[in-house]
Formats: C-alpha cells, structure tokens, sequence
C-alpha cells in the first residue's frame, strides 16, 4: 500500500505551525487540507481529549459562522495523534492566506465564554467531555508561541 501524505511528513523536526496537509481535486474544485499543529510532536506531551474536544466545538462554531468563510468550510476537527487539528476548505489556498482566519479563530477560543456550543447530551455523543479553561488556555498558548509569530519554517513543511 501506498503511505498516505500525512505520514511522509518528518514528525521528528515538525513545529506548530499551519501547513498545507494537501490538496485534492474535486469535480472543477480544490480543496485543501490544512495541519493546524499546536503541539511539537513526539517532543511535547499531546492534548488531553476534553481540551481537544472544546476546541472542536469552538472552532467548528467559529468557522461554521464566519461570513466569508462559513460556505468554504468543509471540515474542522482533531488529529488521532491529538497534537493539532485539521480544517479543510474549498479553494487552492495557501498557509499564508488561511493564516488571519485561523488566528481569529484562535482568539475566538481563547477569549470565548459562557456554555459551549453543542455540548448537551442531544447536541454531542460525549458532551461531558468538554474543558474550557484547558482549551482556552492551550488556544492561548497557540497564538503567543505561534500564530502571532508565523515564518516561513511554520507555513511550510521542512524536509
């Protein structure tokens, strides 16, 4: 079998950041795959599921609500290995122009409060599993170690 593009990427030297994950072809369309990567990997202990739950209850409500955004948002939600996320959206986009939305996003997660969209036993298969001052705190961390310092080395995977 063919390894799949998310695990040709060198895990040993990634940094947060924002990457391209790839980009495929749909009908006339792209679309494209970003790795939002909060988390050094194999380097730094990976987020805890209620922390990681929050942001994607949060992210995907922001996204979701976005006027320019919300009609280009295929998806937002967490990777397996729990240290960053993924958000796809229609368009050949790059890191650089997705980068002022993501950081919104992020602020919107840092300074969000009240109850949690979505987390009810009717909205959510695992609503308890939610926590709002982890996910603030790590959206917070994200931002100041990261998003507000974007470079080349974290818009693009090195080899």
């Amino acid at each position: 079998m063919e390894k799949i593009a998310s695990f040709q990427v060198n895990h040993l030297i990634l940094e947060p950041g924002i990457y391209v994950s790839r980009k495929d072809p749909v009908g006339q369309e792209t679309v494209t795959s970003f790795d939002l990567r909060m988390t050094a990997p194999n380097k730094e202990p990976v987020m805890n599921t209620a922390e990681m739950h929050t942001i994607e209850h949060l992210g995907a409500t922001f996204l979701r609500n976005d006027p320019e955004w919300k009609d280009k948002t295929v998806y937002f939600g967490p990777m397996g290995c729990r240290t960053g996320f993924y958000a796809v959206f229609a368009g050949d986009l790059t890191s650089e122009e997705i980068a002022p939305l993501i950081t919104k996003m992020y602020e919107f997660i840092r300074d969000f409060e009240g109850e949690i969209p979505g987390a009810t036993p009717h909205d959510c298969g695992n609503y308890l599993d939610q926590n709002l001052p982890m996910a603030k705190w790590l959206a917070d961390r994200y931002l100041e170690n990261t998003l507000y310092h974007l470079d080349e080395a974290h818009l693009h995977y090195q080899e």
